[in-house]
């Protein structure tokens, strides 16, 4: 009795409309890309007085330090990024808003 493999292999090679190989190709679905979550955007008011954004609600894989840094940059404004959270200094919240919406996050102003 012959292996399953072994008469595949025979089957294939005497097809030739078949490509030869290990393997026939088949299409792979094309893969969707990862759905960001919707990140909420809040106003602080309790940190010594002074009011603050912050913005919470990210994946614990996304690179927050990264997203911080270019927020951060692109509005001239100090801030932070810890325990999942991005802190920016003083109320830019639809600032913020504007670019999460340019980097792909949707967002809601709270």
């Amino acid at each position: 009795m012959e292996d399953w493999k072994s008469k595949l292999s025979d089957l294939l090679a005497s097809n030739p409309d078949i490509p030869a190989g290990d393997e026939t190709t088949t299409p792979q679905p094309a893969a969707k890309p990862a759905k960001k979550p919707r990140l909420d955007i809040i106003l602080d008011r309790k940190r010594a007085g002074k009011t603050a954004t912050i913005i919470a609600g990210f994946d614990s894989d996304t690179d927050i330090k990264e997203i911080a840094r270019s927020i951060k940059q692109r509005l001239g404004a100090g801030g932070s990024a810890r325990a999942g959270e991005i802190l920016i200094q003083g109320d830019r919240r639809s600032e913020v808003a504007q670019l999460l919406s340019e980097l792909g996050y949707p967002s809601r102003l709270i």
